[in-house]
């Protein structure tokens, strides 16, 4: 019997929470991050359009077990409108479809946004990664398919109004939850205004539960390239992660001993005590020492671990 390959690359893990350029692809930033770091695997929580900027965070090694749980956070936008012009991609790359010479006032606006805050319907823009009949809409779109994509429900916390630069421009801020189109808010803005509209500039500032102040730059990481001693360097790149528990922050967490990180890892349950301990949790985490040791349930006296780390 031939023996598993080892995994190519170092078993670092951790968050690296990136300020993407813009004209610079999510999965392009992922693969650029796992070779910087030359880390055994690595993902991202929420794809950033190529024209958009802004936080990206990838997760490496371990961390990529944490990754849906960034996907379910808020999100924080901040988006420029310009009017007049509906496009096929909904922002500055689509071909033109609609055009208008009305622009709406700020008056006009700001009685609009009521209407797209809570629970709303949202119809995802054709150029999307949602699937229809096992097929990615932006595919069956670039073949000049015009397909029906069912609304679906998306929450919005908060809408705010920037600024009106000039007639053509309108700056907004949403904070939103997960499966919100941001260029599909621009859509139907300018549809309801009359006078039609589309994404010019668009940078995600917040992803739950990482503030925008543990952004790193691009150009920052690819600076340290000149760091010759790759542990000098690899060690510099490390001490820019955020620990694997930052994501689970949101959970009931669990302090455990050495003893009982032991048994969680061997995936055994813990007995837990005291009067001020969770009675029942579908999920929480357990760290030891402050490092991540599992993720699981708490029922019955007992913390169950369903995901561990190593």
């Amino acid at each position: 019997m031939s023996k598993p390959r080892k995994p190519k690359g170092r078993p670092v893990s951790g968050w690296l929470i990136l300020d993407k350029p813009v004209d610079f692809g999510s999965t392009e930033a992922v693969s650029k991050i796992k070779w910087l770091f030359k880390a055994q695997k690595a993902g991202h929580a929420g794809t950033l359009d190529p024209l958009a900027s802004g936080m990206l965070p990838i997760a490496l090694g371990d961390a990529t077990k944490t990754v849906p749980y960034v996907m379910d956070g808020r999100k924080i936008y901040e988006f420029a409108v310009t009017w007049g012009e509906e496009r096929t991609t909904d922002d500055l790359e689509g071909e033109v479809t609609q055009v208008s010479a009305k622009r709406p006032s700020q008056e006009d606006i700001r009685a609009l946004l009521p209407k797209y805050l809570g629970v709303i319907n949202q119809v995802p823009p054709q150029f999307s990664a949602i699937k229809i009949a096992g097929e990615r809409a932006y595919d069956l779109a670039r073949e000049g398919e015009t397909v029906e994509i069912p609304s679906r429900e998306v929450e919005i916390f908060r809408m705010t109004l920037l600024a009106c630069p000039d007639a053509d421009t309108t700056h907004f801020e949403v904070e939103c939850g997960k499966g919100t189109y941001v260029r599909a808010l621009a859509r139907d803005f300018g549809r309801e205004l009359g006078c039609y509209g589309h994404i010019s500039g668009l940078r995600r500032s917040f992803v739950a539960p990482f503030a925008e102040e543990t952004m790193i730059p691009l150009a920052e990481l690819v600076e340290l390239e000149k760091i010759e001693d790759l542990d000098e360097r690899l060690a510099a790149l490390d001490a820019l992660m955020i620990d694997t528990s930052e994501a689970l922050s949101a959970l009931p967490h669990l302090a455990v001993t050495d003893d009982q990180a032991h048994r969680l890892k061997m995936g055994n349950p813990i007995l837990i005590r005291g009067r001020d301990a969770p009675v029942a949790e579908s999920e929480a985490y357990a760290t030891a020492r402050g490092k991540l040791i599992a993720i699981g349930e708490i029922g019955e006296g007992e913390f169950r671990p369903k995901r561990v780390f190593v």
